[in-house]
């Protein structure tokens, strides 16, 4: 299981419960990368999952290791430095 997939799905975004295949799909298999505009250490990760639908996988970079912060459906992709796209 992902650090923090549980607090992540039981608290903050229940939707995502059992979606734990998908998030590691998001991270592995991502359509756009960015990096976020306020901490130059967390990175947005999409996927497209249907017209106008993404999942959002957001992890934060410390000390050479990634880590989960949250994740979440949006309608919409958040301004950012594009790493990756593809």
């Amino acid at each position: 299981m992902l650090k923090g997939f549980r607090i992540i799905t039981q608290i903050k975004h229940p939707i995502m419960k059992g979606q734990e295949k998908l998030v590691q799909e998001t991270l592995s298999q991502p359509d756009e990368i960015r990096r976020s505009r306020s901490d130059p250490n967390v990175y947005l990760f999409y996927q497209l999952q249907r017209p106008k639908r993404w999942l959002c996988a957001i992890i934060r970079k410390l000390n050479g290791d990634g880590f989960l912060i949250t994740t979440y459906p949006t309608d919409a992709i958040k301004e950012g430095e594009i790493l990756w796209q593809k």
